[in-house]
């Protein structure tokens, strides 16, 4: 957000909003500052500033209620609401967000990262996070430094403190890691699990934020017949393969069971796909504000020609991917399925790629290495696609991330502008 923002200051401690305007200005921002939270609905309706900062405890009015009342008006959607408030409780920041705030902000402030704080709730980027990137087991050694050892396991966040994790493979201990550093409490998050193939749910037993009390998780995916999600990860805490059982989780831990559906998860629709993997397999698309993702681990994808080549299912997956931004799709060339990792044809990076261009995929992210292909071989799946990408004359870019590897969606400025930024 480099171009400067409109912000409205609802407080009715003058000392503590005339602070907040003055490091706000300080920015390059325009801050005005209402002491009168009765009046702020006209205020803001008459103004439209880009964000409003409120307080809680004020008189007339409390400021969850005030959020409340500017969310149930669709003309002023476009303002974005964060709370400051010295009320730190865990029920408050709840109430504040269900309410329609982004994000809570703790009094006192601290001068030096509060202008960066308020960004951090306004912004409207959707940041996707590489956490594992391979496939059927990890890979360690030298043969993986470039791109990564860890299965898999990204991540994706949206405004509002939204936070899906996709799979739950080895990567899921580097997300773990991330958010120990952070100093993150009490923090609240999706796991979408496309199966519970071990490779894609292993990790779940050294993912600290399950321990800690207060925090709370819903991990969601599909049942395989009578076999729950909520049975299938148990198996991954069961005492015959783990030291560690469901019942010493910390956090509030909700399993559900998905289908091919389309569902609505906090602020985005979320659309699943089944996929031609062994078992019940799902595929997540995420729509956000004009944003899309794809997740496709394990498409059994192949080439025409072969064997398992199947066109009314290449046709399924090119509908679910049709237009989308970033489409994070399985490009293994081994079938996972025997242990040899039989290659299912040198043609189906190829065919990827000619199916991402078919769908008008803008950013092609090849994932889901099998354990046969190091860093080398993933470079030469890189550059077939990207040649074939490039005689087809196509738009979309195709990139193979890296463990650690952030891409950021930003909210489009105009229709004609595709809103991808890329961050190392």
């Amino acid at each position: 957000m480099s171009q400067p923002l409109h912000f409205l200051i609802v407080e009715d401690d003058a000392t503590s909003a005339d602070a907040m305007r003055m490091l706000l200005e300080r920015r390059g921002h325009r801050a005005q500052v209402c002491l009168d939270a009765l009046s702020a609905v006209d205020l803001i309706d008459r103004q439209r500033p880009d964000a409003a900062l409120i307080d809680i405890m004020m008189p007339g009015l409390d400021g969850v209620e005030l959020c409340r009342r500017i969310r149930s008006l669709p003309k002023l959607d476009g303002c974005k609401l964060v709370v400051v408030t010295g009320k730190v409780y865990e029920a408050d920041r709840a109430r504040a967000l269900s309410a329609g705030a982004r994000g809570v902000i703790a009094k006192p402030i601290d001068p030096q990262t509060f202008v960066d704080d308020v960004f951090a709730h306004v912004k409207d980027d959707v940041v996707l996070t590489y956490w594992g990137v391979r496939g059927v087991m990890p890979m360690p050694g030298p043969r993986a430094y470039r791109y990564g050892g860890h299965t898999a396991c990204v991540t994706l966040d949206l405004p509002g403190e939204q936070r899906l994790i996709f799979d739950a493979g080895t990567g899921i201990k580097a997300l773990s890691d991330a958010i120990e550093k952070e100093g993150t409490s009490q923090i609240a998050a999706r796991l979408l699990i496309s199966h519970p193939h071990w490779d894609h749910i292993n990790g779940l037993p050294q993912f600290a934020p399950l321990f800690v009390r207060g925090n709370e998780f819903e991990i969601m995916g599909p049942a395989q017949g009578d076999v729950t999600i909520r049975h299938a990860i148990g198996t991954q805490f069961d005492a015959l393969y783990s030291a560690i059982t469901l019942r010493d989780l910390a956090a509030r831990v909700f399993f559900r069971d998905l289908a091919e559906a389309t569902y609505r998860l906090g602020g985005c629709k979320v659309r699943t796909l089944l996929l031609a993997h062994p078992g019940n397999c799902l595929a997540y698309r995420v729509d956000f504000k004009g944003r899309s993702f794809c997740y496709v681990s394990d498409t059994e994808l192949s080439s025409p020609g072969t064997e398992t080549y199947n066109p009314d299912f290449e046709g399924r997956i090119c509908d679910f991917i049709a237009g989308v931004d970033v489409a994070v799709i399985d490009s293994a060339y081994g079938d996972a399925r025997l242990p040899s990792h039989r290659p299912r044809g040198t043609g189906v990076i190829a065919r990827l790629a000619e199916v991402a261009h078919a769908a008008k995929v803008k950013d092609l992210q090849l994932f889901h290495h099998g354990p046969d292909e190091d860093d080398d071989a993933i470079d030469a799946k890189l550059a077939k696609a990207r040649s074939v990408l490039d005689a087809l004359g196509s738009s979309t870019i195709c990139t193979a991330p890296a463990e650690g590897t952030r891409r950021i969606i930003s909210a489009p400025a105009n229709p004609n502008h595709d809103g991808l930024k890329r961050v190392a």
